[in-house]
């Protein structure tokens, strides 16, 4: 199998030890090694695929932590980088009665905004089979041009570019700024995630298919939308198909959209679908691989933090899969 690579964040999400009080009323922590491209490249390395993750952490004992939770899932850390400008980024994190999560962020800067372009080679992305990216990194500092160069590069090398904008809106100056560079960068991605309360934030449209539709005339050539409990769904210029949630106890949804995204392209990579191959997925294929990946989704929010299942794991809880 070629490589997933992932670009972006890397962070430490304090994850509440208490369910169902606000952020404020918390007062027991527990360390996670987080941020979402990461949390992508796990999943598909605990699946048995290939990922390597690009980014920056600071030179402190969480950076260590990071790298060395990275590489115990079978992520290549070759290219994440270390610097003395800044910390590694934090995020302290509370949970609702049913899992969901209200977020606080230390990263004025962090570490990973100063990864800039010079950092990016062309050699990244020699057995490159997709690039992934969100958009937390993509605010005005350095590591937003560095996105740009990989991008640029994967895409050369013929790699699927996905594109997870799992919208954070308190990093922001405004939400404005926030969906003006989604928007900037949505017609570089062959893949784009979004979850049901981001497709009219990132597209403008309330309907699902008007929202493909629209994608498609920007280059895309496969929408992914997850609904919570609702199920999920995809949709090519040729086809459709959906699949329901997989009903189980919720501890925590962190990495849950992350854990869906990071198995639907270990998929595509396990299958060798490329760009080109992308629109020409059908219904069955499409159904499948949502159904795969609701399965490997569940197992996630059933741990507190971003656990990524294996496939070994994943095959024990659904053996009829």
């Amino acid at each position: 199998m070629k490589n997933v690579v992932a670009i972006g964040e890397l962070l430490i999400d304090f994850v509440p030890q208490q369910k169902g009080c606000a952020l404020d009323e918390v007062t027991h922590f527990e360390r996670v090694a987080g941020g979402a491209p990461a949390n992508v490249a796990a999943a598909v390395a605990r699946l048995g695929g290939r990922a390597a993750m690009i980014s920056q952490v600071g030179e402190d004992a969480f950076g260590t932590h990071i790298l060395k939770v990275l590489r115990s899932n079978g992520v290549d850390t070759s290219w994440v980088f270390r610097t003395g400008r800044a910390n590694t980024g934090l995020a302290f994190v509370s949970l609702d009665a049913t899992g969901n999560r209200e977020f606080s962020f230390f990263r004025n800067p962090s570490a990973d905004l100063f990864l800039n372009q010079d950092q990016i080679t062309a050699d990244m992305f020699d057995d490159c089979a997709a690039l992934h990216f969100c958009s937390v990194d993509l605010v005005d500092w350095p590591v937003r041009l560095a996105h740009r160069k990989a991008i640029g590069l994967a895409h050369r090398a013929g790699a699927i570019i996905s594109f997870d904008p799992n919208v954070r809106l308190p990093l922001w100056s405004s939400p404005a700024e926030c969906q003006a560079a989604i928007r900037e960068f949505l017609p570089y991605a062959d893949v784009v995630k979004l979850s049901d309360d981001e497709v009219g934030f990132v597209t403008g449209c309330t309907d699902e298919r008007d929202a493909a539709e629209k994608l498609f005339g920007m280059g895309c050539r496969l929408l992914l939308v997850t609904r919570g409990a609702d199920g999920s769904a995809a949709y090519t210029p040729h086809a459709q198909a959906f699949a329901e949630t997989i009903r189980v106890p919720v501890t925590d949804t962190t990495g849950a959209g992350d854990s869906f995204i990071g198995s639907f392209l270990y998929q595509l990579t396990r299958d060798g679908v490329t760009q080109d191959g992308l629109a020409g997925l059908t219904e069955k294929q499409l159904a499948d691989y949502l159904a795969f990946s609701a399965r490997y989704a569940s197992l996630t929010v059933q741990h507190k933090g971003a656990v990524m299942a294996t496939l070994e794991e994943l095959n024990r809880a659904y053996p009829e899969g």
